[in-house]
């Protein structure tokens, strides 16, 4: 049965993703001198926006391209991405309806994780939200925190996540992972298939009639 379900930010929750690229790359270019492409950007996944900035601006400017960060992923926010994905908020408040603890694990780093919850209006959905580290991807290590926080088995939580690392850092805690494949390529979605086979879904509705079942 399950107890916990932790969700994913980017890409789950909303389609934060490519207004996320917009604003690192255009907070970044000042002080690197061109405009990064998206699979550079791409690698500096995994950690907070102070590490993705630490991998490309020299020290001196990363705080001036930390905060240009935030002024304009905040503005694009209101443009790009002024919603959750519909259904969501509908989700969790049917798994809150049913007593099961609902929790946030995200890479992102607590600013911008603040602004994308004050837009979506949903700073009081979650029991907790562990941000990300600007070093390393913490996801595993938190998946085990609140295995020990919560008197949990490993079977009695599951993560939501649309990226192979979630897979990967699920295994690392001997958690099942359940692929958000409903705002990804295509081509993104086999590669989960094939990683995380039976538990890839292209809908929260599926996802949620899932989760209905189990808990």
């Amino acid at each position: 049965m399950i107890k916990l379900v932790a969700f994913d930010l980017d890409g789950t929750i909303g389609n934060t993703l490519p207004m996320c690229i917009q604003a690192f790359k255009k907070a970044t270019q000042p002080y690197i001198g061109h405009e990064l492409s998206d699979e550079e950007v791409g690698h500096t996944f995994g950690l907070n926006e102070e590490g993705m900035i630490g991998c490309v601006v020299d020290e001196p400017y990363r705080q001036q391209a930390l905060h240009k960060f935030y002024v304009i992923y905040k503005e694009l926010h209101q443009e790009m991405c002024p919603t959750p994905f519909e259904g969501i908020r509908e989700l969790i408040a049917l798994l809150k309806q049913k007593s099961i603890i609902v929790v946030l694990i995200t890479g992102k780093g607590m600013n911008s994780c603040d602004i994308t919850l004050k837009q979506f209006n949903m700073k009081t959905s979650f029991a907790k939200i562990i941000t990300g580290n600007a070093e390393r991807n913490i996801k595993s290590e938190a998946l085990k925190e609140l295995l020990c926080d919560y008197h949990l088995a490993a079977n009695e939580i599951v993560y939501i996540g649309d990226a192979l690392s979630d897979i990967t850092e699920c295994r690392k805690a001997n958690v099942m992972c359940l692929s958000a494949a409903w705002s990804i390529p295509q081509s993104e979605a086999t590669a989960l298939e094939s990683c995380n086979p039976k538990n890839v879904f292209y809908s929260i509705l599926s996802l949620s009639e899932y989760l209905n079942a189990r808990t």
